[in-house]
């Protein structure tokens, strides 16, 4: 599994005290219990999806690539940092798309 990261990282309120050691789990594929991450959608329905950290660590997902936009440290937190994203992404772009919002940002 191979995992980049989006350089404005979107963090939720409670998961910004244990940022680094989020990430550092993630990166160590021990994430912890009740992590999500935010990534592009993976189907061209949706604009963003929200997994469970220890999901992407599955054997399911060896082979696929994610690219987080964003971290929570419950479903609610995670919701709301999903919640920035489409705001932002309306906010600079008066759209949804989503790599428009990526590219402009680089």
């Amino acid at each position: 599994m191979k995992i980049s990261w989006y350089n404005r990282l979107y963090v939720g309120e409670k998961a910004k005290k244990k940022r680094y050691r989020i990430i550092q789990g993630i990166r160590k594929g021990k994430p912890g219990l009740d992590i999500y991450v935010i990534t592009p959608a993976s189907n061209g329905n949706n604009i963003l999806d929200i997994f469970p950290a220890a999901e992407i660590i599955s054997p399911f997902y060896k082979e696929k690539e994610f690219f987080i936009l964003g971290i929570a440290s419950d479903y609610w937190e995670a919701m709301e940092v999903a919640g920035r994203v489409i705001h932002d992404l309306y906010r600079k772009t008066e759209g949804f798309n989503l790599s428009d919002f990526l590219k402009s940002d680089r």
